[in-house]
């Protein structure tokens, strides 16, 4: 079985301000990044099932519907720098 490692993944909404959202649904960015693809190839919302809003304490499942995202940061660690764009 493949480790699940956090990742942070800042959603930038049509008109709106960057939501924050913590996930260990994948084993890495890559993968992250291959899921939003698809998703969006496929015109379908993503569905994290272990996912914390904001850096809440509890873990939820969530749905993005991406048909309102402009853009799509994934990375390890919570940095302007850091991390891949879609």
């Amino acid at each position: 079985m493949v480790e699940k490692v956090e990742l942070i993944m800042r959603f930038h909404p049509v008109g709106g301000e960057d939501v924050s959202v913590l996930t260990t649904d994948f084993s890495g960015p890559d993968q992250a990044l291959e899921t939003i693809a698809r998703a969006l190839d496929e015109r379908r919302s993503l569905v994290l099932t272990r996912a914390r809003y904001n850096r809440e304490a509890t873990e939820n499942a969530l749905i993005v519907n991406l048909a309102n995202v402009v853009s799509v940061r994934v990375a390890t660690n919570d940095s302007e720098t850091s991390g891949q764009y879609l």
